[in-house]
This record gives C-alpha cells, sequence and structure tokens, in this order.
C-alpha cells in the first residue's frame, strides 16, 4: 500500500513540528507548513516528471520491437514467397545449365551475355528453318493439283 501525498505531508508537518530548526526555535505552524508544502509539491512535479519520462522510454521500445517483429514478419513472408536465395540462385543456375544444353556449344559458353546471344541467334535460324519447310511443303502441296 503506498502512501498519499497528504498523508505525507502530516507526517512530515508532525516530524517538522517536534524538530528544532536551526536557529534553536521550533517551527511555527504557518512557517514550516509553506515550505513543506512547496517540497512536497516539487517532489511530486519531479515524480510526475520521472513517470512520463520512463513511459515515452517504455513507448520507444515498444515501437522498436513493434518495428523489429514487423520487419521479421516482412522478411518471413518474402522468404516464403520467393524461397530463399540459396534456392533462388539454384533455380537461376538450373535454368542457365537446361539452357546451354539446349543451344549447340553452348555448354563452352562462359558468360550469360555470349548465352543470351547465342540463343537469340539459334531461335532465328530455328525460325527460318520452320519457314523453309512450310514453303516447301506449300510447293509440293500445289504441285500435285
Amino acid at each position: 500500500m503506498g502512501v498519499s501525498p497528504v498523508q505525507s505531508l502530516l507526517i512530515a508537518l508532525k516530524m517538522e513540528r517536534s524538530m528544532p530548526q536551526g536557529n534553536g526555535q521550533s517551527c511555527s505552524a504557518n512557517g514550516c507548513l509553506g515550505s513543506k508544502v512547496m517540497e512536497v509539491q516539487a517532489a511530486k512535479r519531479r515524480w510526475q516528471g520521472k513517470k512520463q519520462r520512463m513511459a515515452r522510454k517504455y513507448a520507444r521500445h515498444v515501437l522498436r520491437i513493434k518495428k523489429l517483429d514487423t520487419a521479421r514478419i516482412l522478411m518471413m513472408k518474402k522468404t516464403a514467397r520467393l524461397g530463399s536465395r540459396k534456392h533462388a540462385n539454384n533455380g537461376i543456375g538450373r535454368r542457365v545449365r537446361t539452357l546451354k544444353r539446349l543451344i549447340p556449344n553452348g555448354e563452352s559458353m562462359g558468360n550469360l551475355d555470349g548465352l543470351f546471344r547465342e540463343t537469340a541467334d539459334y531461335i532465328l535460324s530455328l525460325q527460318m528453318r520452320v519457314r523453309v519447310m512450310q514453303t516447301a511443303v506449300n510447293v509440293l502441296t500445289n504441285s500435285d493439283e
């Protein structure tokens, strides 16, 4: 159980009346009362300031924890969506190896730039072959008629 400010003031006043002042005289009721009230009010302001500082510090701490938790949750969602970086790199590497196997002389390609250029050229040559074959089929089917 805590002591209210009024109770602490009354206790302080009782103790002050019983104790002699610096000049050897005991305090009168009016002389010490004003100073005690001011001391209690000052102590109350200090305590309220300390409570406010503690509350602000706690609020900053809670916000920091929330930010960290939010960042951690976002990172977990991103990892779940994309997979870990290790797996993402393996996926890209797997696709590059597959492409190298599909392209003639692709296994000998060292860099990706050369591989992509060679892939584009191979696609164009395949398209040209398809056109030549379509033309040959058209010519041969029309000659029968």
